[in-house]
């Protein structure tokens, strides 16, 4: 008999980057009435290249999923208010090379 062909679409075998996220977030906002009292332009929003940081109403949402692990929050925030860990081991960004 012959073997079966797993077929895949031209996204699946053309795939550099990927994301195994974790159920809880390795990224936290400290206070967010930081965020809504002493930073008008909500820096994070505009320098996350991964668009991480979205600011609704009066407070930051964190969509933690897609982070690329690059750790520009944590460097970038002008209060120092973003808490970043690496996310817990088997999770967060997966690469693939060739």
């Amino acid at each position: 008999m012959s073997e079966q062909k797993k077929y895949q679409t031209i996204e699946e075998k053309q795939y550099l980057v990927r994301f195994n996220a974790d159920t809880k977030s390795h990224l936290h906002v400290k206070d967010e009435s930081i965020c809504l009292t002493k930073c008008p332009d909500k820096i994070c929003t505009i320098f996350c290249p991964a668009e991480i940081y979205k600011w609704e109403d009066i407070r930051m949402h964190v969509g933690y999923e897609g982070c690329h692990e690059c750790g520009s929050c944590r460097i970038g925030c002008p209060h120092q208010n973003i808490k970043w860990e690496y996310p817990k081991g088997g999770h967060g960004i997966v690469f693939r090379l060739g």
